[in-house]
């Protein structure tokens, strides 16, 4: 009798142990892939050997695994947080439409809308988008003639999975306003990302019943995470500053922080991964994000609690490398099926890429010291020589990749310069020139990318008085003479933080029909081997004095 009340005892703790196991919800998520979806070399963690990564076709390998891990009580979801392809030349020349198929391929459940969408046209946009058999979600872009979404975008979708349901919410940065061609966007309203995502998470949640919130938002978190914080709210979570510096859009910490009820926040932007969530020690949102340009897969396990029907805890599977899975070639055999499609894009796309346009006499590479890099300062050198320039200038941002020594071809140049900003030159005094260099030296700022000028300063000074010494072309800077600078089309809109240059009159400026990408390539072939210097455009000494001509 004993023995059958013990076995009937031990049934019971049985079932209860096994009906209370956790449910698995595998979240697998890319950002800012920039139409890296082809093989490349892992420059980035060794410039003299890199690793072969694979890819699409490799990501395409591990996502079949997880897929195939599915069962009763686990399952799979697969995002993609924004940029998803202006970068690589399969992703610009196709404008995206190769990128989309790839992700009809292997399953895409939803992705959101990233800054960089946004360097076509929208009539073209809109046209790439056509093509997804998943949903493009976006709460806060809003059609200024209609007052409504996009047509091409939700704001969110309700997905069922293991008898949950999950609301996935997409947001696209505010950022793009200050990023993106004017004319592109001309139609189109950013709204405040915290408010109307705090909006449709109280949606989703009381209105759609939904067990599990999920935001896609093309926003990172800081670099230095932690720290941020600290500087950010008191003990209890409170903001140490009544009013935001609102400069820039909400990211995705402040996000985590001051909307309650988001279960995953998967971020991008800003092109840095971590190994391990971020989790909000109040509102417990866990955000995720990872690196750029198709070189890793985000894989984190989502735990959830049968009876309570909500996220207890996460798994990351992976545990060598945390979220953050490298797609190497070796370890993820590429798949035939999709490493075949992609592979006749890129055949199509990079016809005449391999072209040797030049020599590099010196490994350019864009590590900034001081506002100057090798490769920044040969394409500003570039956009001089093109039209005949006295000053040349970009902003430090602008430089996407490094140049080896040794021969050059049309697809390095493409690397460096992924996007198709046109060269542009206008006419202005040389007050208004000392005062572009001014606007990028104070505050925080450390500069431009330069060429033509020699520019002392003193951060000890007062702002927009901080330039003691200017030199045009290696004469003393004349306050009242007129200049010829040159810089890009996306600058000359206000961009990047040089609203200065939309008061130059648009008799002054010339639109010349040659893309910075072009002109780089035209000085390659007219000046190599290029052995480009660091020199001293840029010098900082706090002690200095200004100089006769800057007193006058």
């Amino acid at each position: 009798m004993k023995k059958m009340i013990l076995l009937t005892a031990l049934s019971l703790i049985l079932t209860v142990g096994l009906l209370a196991e956790d449910l698995r919800l595998d979240i697998v998520f890319s950002n800012d892939v920039h139409g890296g979806i082809d093989r490349s070399e892992a420059t980035f963690m060794n410039p003299d050997f890199p690793p072969q990564l694979g890819g699409g076709a490799s990501a395409a390998t591990l996502i079949k695994h997880i897929r195939s891990l599915s069962g009763t009580k686990r399952d799979m979801l697969l995002f993609d947080a924004g940029d998803f392809f202006q970068g690589r030349p399969v992703g610009t020349v196709t404008k995206g439409r190769a990128v989309i198929e790839y992700m009809n391929a292997i399953g895409y459940d939803a992705m959101t809308i990233g800054n960089h969408e946004f360097d076509i046209m929208n009539d073209e946009l809109m046209e790439t988008l056509d093509y997804a058999n998943f949903p493009i979600l976006s709460c806060n872009i809003i059609d200024r003639r209609t007052g409504d979404l996009p047509w091409y975008v939700v704001p969110y979708r309700i997905i069922s999975r293991l008898g949950l349901r999950i609301g996935v919410i997409g947001f696209t940065t505010t950022d793009t306003e200050k990023m993106s061609f004017p004319e592109h966007i001309k139609n189109i309203e950013f709204l405040d990302e915290k408010d109307t995502v705090a909006k449709y998470v109280k949606l989703v949640r009381e209105q759609e019943r939904a067990d599990i919130v999920i935001v896609l938002g093309h926003a990172g978190l800081p670099y230095e995470v932690e720290a941020t914080y600290l500087s950010r709210y008191d003990a209890a979570g409170n903001p140490l500053q009544q009013e935001r510096y609102a400069a820039w859009g909400w990211d995705a910490q402040e996000i985590a922080r001051e909307v309650p009820g988001i279960d995953l926040f998967v971020g991008g932007h800003i092109h840095k991964g971590w190994p391990e969530p971020w989790i909000d020690p109040h509102t417990h949102t866990m955000v995720v994000q990872g690196y750029a340009y198709g070189s890793n897969l985000g894989w984190i396990t989502l735990t959830v609690d049968p009876a309570t029907r909500s996220v207890s805890g996460y798994e990351l599977p992976a545990l060598r490398e945390g979220m953050m899975i490298t797609l190497f070639e070796d370890q993820f055999i590429p798949d035939r099926e999709i490493s075949a499609t992609i592979e006749a894009e890129v055949a199509k796309a990079e016809e005449g890429m391999d072209e040797i346009i030049g020599i590099a006499g010196v490994h350019l590479n864009r590590t900034n010291v001081d506002a100057q890099s090798l490769m920044g300062n040969t394409i500003v050198d570039a956009m001089r020589n093109e039209v005949n320039a006295d000053f040349a200038f970009l902003n430090l941002g602008g430089v996407r990749a490094d140049i080896k020594n040794g021969p050059v071809t049309y697809r390095d140049i493409f690397q460096v310069m992924p996007f198709d900003n046109m060269v542009v030159s206008f006419r202005c005094t040389g007050e208004f020139l000392r005062r572009i260099i001014e606007t990028r030296v104070e505050g925080g700022r450390h500069g431009l990318v330069v060429s033509g000028v020699n520019v002392v300063y003193s951060k000890k000074r007062p702002n927009f008085d901080r330039v003691t010494s200017l030199k045009i072309g290696g004469q003393p800077w004349d306050r009242n003479k007129i200049y010829t600078c040159t810089t890009t089309d996306f600058l000359m809109q206000g961009n990047a933080g040089l609203t200065l240059l939309t008061q130059v009159p648009q008799e002054d400026i010339v639109f010349h029909q040659i893309n910075l990408r072009d002109a780089i390539v035209n000085y390659f072939r007219q000046k190599s081997p290029i052995r480009t210097k660091i020199d001293d455009r840029w010098k900082r000494d706090d002690n200095a004095k200004p100089t006769k001509e800057m007193l006058q």
